[in-house]
């Protein structure tokens, strides 16, 4: 596939993991169950949400919110990985590249920002207790989460259409399980300044700042928290921002994982495991954390399991 400038190019190759036809069945098995872990239990948090009258709060309204773009964001690209392995081919399209890069971009950035808006709930619920209902009431909840929305689909845009302008003359080998921006950027022969300019940009306003507003809401979390002379207080705001700090370590320590590696060593079986972790691990593991850590969140998932019965009969009744 060596050519000369192809700015006519169709298709990408997805190398994935490997091209061993005897691993192929366990990669597969693997994948589908941890994306059958990761959309029934994001998909059952959501459920609970919004079954349950005791989780209309902020803080249950934005972790359903926070579910959804996870099953969206193991979706963008888990099911392409799943029916590549399945059909032995390594072919994905120009314009199926692009809308991966285009949601996968989105949905990122959704997590992002739907995280800082969680850490800002908190912040305002210990720190500023008495005026929590009047910040957070439904209008401001409803327009934190538009804003989310629209500002995630703002830095999607520019980030996927300024691949439009590149031409490329090497060999369309992605060496990853998906249309991953960097690399596209690295089989491109023309010039990527302006690629490289806008994905800093949106670098720097949807993922620096709102890391640095996530840890400035837990730096006054922290010091009103030690200024409570309760220790059962104490002990019950720790326990509500805990399911929450975890799941922030775990996006940016991923995320910070995938960095460093491909900054630190040119091995694409390193960058390739950290992009796994960050795409389909994270996701998976949200909803064991909010769901173990949280008393609120198991009752009401035990409450939704135990209705489900009935409410399946019932659809089914309904059906004939």
């Amino acid at each position: 596939m060596e050519r000369g400038n192809q700015t006519g190019i169709r298709n990408f190759l997805l190398l994935g993991f490997t091209e061993d036809p005897d691993l192929q069945p366990l990669l597969f098995g693997l994948f589908l169950s941890m994306y059958l872990v990761t959309f029934t239990g994001n998909l059952a948090i959501i459920l609970a949400v919004i079954s349950d009258s005791h989780l209309h709060t902020p803080m249950y309204f934005f972790l359903s919110n926070l579910s959804f773009a996870d099953i969206c964001f193991t979706s963008t690209t888990v099911p392409k990985m799943l029916w590549n392995i399945q059909k032995q081919s390594q072919v994905i399209t120009y314009a199926g590249c692009l809308s991966q890069v285009f949601f996968f971009i989105l949905f990122g950035c959704l997590d992002n920002l739907l995280l800082t808006v969680m850490a800002y709930d908190r912040f305002v619920a210990i720190c500023h207790p008495l005026h929590y209902t009047v910040i957070m009431s439904p209008r401001v909840c409803g327009l934190l989460a538009l804003g989310s929305w629209c500002l995630s689909v703002t830095a999607s845009l520019p980030e996927t259409l300024t691949i439009l302008r590149l031409s490329f003359c090497r060999s369309m080998k992605i060496p990853q399980s998906f249309c991953d921006l960097p690399e596209i950027l690295k089989l491109a022969c023309s010039d990527t300044l302006i690629n490289h300019t806008v994905v800093y940009f949106v670098t720097i306003i949807l993922a620096v700042f709102p890391l640095s507003g996530i840890l400035f809401s837990y730096y006054q979390i922290s010091s009103s928290i030690l200024r409570m002379s309760s220790v059962r207080s104490k002990y019950k705001a720790f326990s509500t921002c805990g399911s929450h700090f975890s799941v922030v370590s775990l996006f940016y320590g991923t995320g910070l994982g995938i960095y460093l590696s491909s900054a630190v060593t040119s091995s694409s079986r390193t960058s390739l495991v950290a992009s796994v972790m960050y795409t389909t691990v994270t996701p998976m593991l949200n909803p064991f954390i909010y769901s173990l850590r949280n008393r609120d969140m198991k009752g009401a998932l035990v409450r939704l399991i135990s209705r489900a019965p009935s409410l399946i009969h019932r659809a089914f009744r309904g059906l004939s």
